[in-house]
């Protein structure tokens, strides 16, 4: 069966004997006969064999288009379950019809205007999606952490001591300052403007109260855990990312090494040590510069303030902040793992994936802040 018989342009021929299935491309496949090119490839019946032996060596011409249109024609053969075999091709010819095959253009989008109903589901969807994604990441890496853990209580000496130490270095110690810092001024402002206005009430000696269980359950916590997600989150992005970049994860797997226990385990433990210990000591910074200003705007003298606060807060206040702290170093960690290994093979995948880390962490920060406030209030606490 011959589909172009004609002389001097693009045809495919087929020969079905005793099994043994030969098509040859002739003529010359190039741009200037596309029009010829696309009709033989859509006239082409494709054959049910098994094996098809493609023969190129009649090929009289070859450009980017007749290399496109013959790795279609290839392709529409395997769909139907039959195995290719290019005989008679040019090294030349060969380098040209790889190099279309390593080319995958992007997916076809049709244009939407932004604010249309149809490009407003088609986002809403595809968001969905990426979370369903995300969630499926996680629980991966949470799998992984637990089978990881049931070793390392097995064999206690697997655990990278060093490995965690450095973290908590780089994580808690190396934040205090900043934290610090911030916690002071965030509890001076809340002093200042709580003080403000309850002075016109004239109840401002309630300012202590509202500092005292503002900063302890929810304003320390909250206040750390975001700074340690821009922080600390984007870093652990940052250098797994780098690490998948430079092909060091891969290495890793081929030299048998578990990339959850070397890389993942230890930032996880030493962020959910730190957390707890950065959330005391924001505590303490922030009723500091409440105290502070309300001695200096209030005329509340340090004894005062102390004793009133005494009244004010229990332990329990204090300990609602603290058992959050670790539920969100978990939560940062693994956020800040996961898209540190989504991160591929560009600088602008690296930045897209740290900045989605921030993002995502804090978001589920706040989320779990939430979820602790319901739970503590159904317990009365």
């Amino acid at each position: 069966m011959t589909v172009h018989a004609a002389q001097d342009i693009p045809r495919i021929s087929v020969s079905d004997r005793d099994g043994d299935c030969r098509i040859v491309v002739e003529g010359p496949w190039t741009i200037r006969n596309s029009e010829a090119m696309e009709q033989a490839v859509g006239e082409f019946a494709t054959p049910r064999a098994k094996t098809v032996r493609l023969d190129l060596s009649q090929l009289k011409g070859l450009d980017t288009a007749g290399a496109w249109l013959i790795h279609r024609l290839q392709a529409d053969i395997e769909f139907h379950g039959g195995r290719v075999e290019r005989t008679g091709v040019r090294s030349s010819y060969e380098a040209l019809i790889g190099e279309v095959e390593q080319h995958h253009p992007p997916a076809w989008k049709p244009e939407r205007h932004p604010l249309s109903l149809l490009g407003i589901l088609e986002k809403t969807g595809r968001e969905v999606v990426d979370v369903g994604g995300d969630i499926k990441a996680v629980l991966h890496i949470v799998g992984s952490l637990v089978s990881v853990l049931s070793g390392v209580f097995l064999r206690p000496r697997s655990l990278r001591l060093v490995s965690v130490a450095t973290q908590f270095d780089r994580a808690c110690i190396g934040a205090v300052p900043i934290v610090l810092l911030m916690s002071f001024l965030i509890g001076a402002i809340i002093s200042q403007q709580g003080g403000f206005y309850l002075r016109q009430f004239g109840a401002d000696i309630y300012v202590v109260d509202l500092a005292g269980v503002l900063v302890l359950r929810e304003i320390g916590v909250i206040l750390t855990a975001i700074m340690v997600a821009g922080r600390s989150g984007s870093a652990f992005t940052a250098e797994i990312g780098s690490m998948k970049m430079r092909e060091e994860i891969d290495a890793l797997h081929v030299i048998g090494l578990r990339v959850t226990e070397i890389l993942i385990l230890p930032r996880l433990f030493a962020l959910i040590l730190a957390l707890p210990v950065l959330t005391f000591l924001s505590n303490l910074a922030a009723l500091f510069g409440a105290g502070l200003v309300s001695w200096i705007y209030l005329d509340i003298a340090p004894r005062v303030f102390i004793d009133l606060m005494q009244v004010a807060v229990t332990v329990d206040t204090l300990m609602v902040g603290i058992i959050k702290a670790p539920f969100m170093a978990l939560i940062i960690g693994l956020v800040a793992c996961v898209e540190g290994m989504k991160v591929e093979g560009s600088a602008e995948s690296l930045g897209h994936h740290t900045t989605m880390s921030v993002v995502k962490a804090i978001f589920m920060v706040i989320v779990v802040d939430g979820l602790f406030a319901i739970f503590f209030s159904s317990i009365g606490i």
